[in-house]
Order: structure tokens, then sequence, then C-alpha cells
């Protein structure tokens, strides 16, 4: 599967399940559809920036780093649009990037059209 796909795939995937952490808040369990709902989006977002990314640099170090910190930037966004929870926000959001940044760099292929 090649670096932008993966990172779109697995940045969904894991974007819902940073949503259901919420479950954990109880003060936001009667939004939980719109969180999962968001955190996919946000994850979907993610993904295609850190695929982005792992295609033009080859380095799992800098991918890591990249993806930890659009992972961040995206939740602190949402953060700021809640005026709290940074804490809950941001940890599940931040793992997500690191996460894809990882399998993008190391399981993601180049193109063909790269190789030439």
């Amino acid at each position: 599967m090649n670096k932008i796909l993966l990172g779109l795939v697995l940045g969904a995937i894991l974007g819902a399940i940073d949503g259901m952490t919420a479950w954990f808040t109880p003060a936001v369990r009667a939004q939980l559809a719109g969180i999962i709902v968001g955190s996919t989006i946000k994850g979907i977002i993610a993904g295609v920036l850190i695929g982005v990314f792992a295609r033009k640099v080859h380095s799992l170090a800098l991918g890591i780093v990249f993806g930890l910190g659009v992972g961040l930037i995206l939740a602190f966004i949402v953060a700021q649009m809640q005026h709290g929870y940074y804490f809950e926000i941001m940890l599940p959001g931040g793992m997500v990037g690191l996460i894809v940044g990882y399998a993008t760099q190391r399981y993601g292929r180049v193109s063909q059209l790269q190789q030439t």
C-alpha cells in the first residue's frame, strides 16, 4: 500500500479509536458520536499529511517526529475550540500521529512513479 493511502486508512481507523476514548470523560459522553466522527476526520487529515511527508522524506525518525507534531497540532486546535480537556484530547491525538508517522515510514511503499 502506498504511503499516502496507508496514512489515510490508518489515520481513519486510529482517529475513530481516538474518538472512542472520549467515553472515559463522563462529561462528554452525550456527544460521543460527534466526537468519534470529528476524530475520524482529524485522523484522516493527519494521515494524509503524514503520508505526503513520508513520501517525500525517507527517514523513520523524522517521520515519527512529524507525525507526533501533526497529531499534537490538530489535537490542540480541537482542544482550543472546546476551551478545555487539553490532556484528554492531545494525548490520544499525539499517539495517533506518532503511530501513523511510524507506520507510513516503516510499512508504506513508494509508488512505481517515484521509483523511476
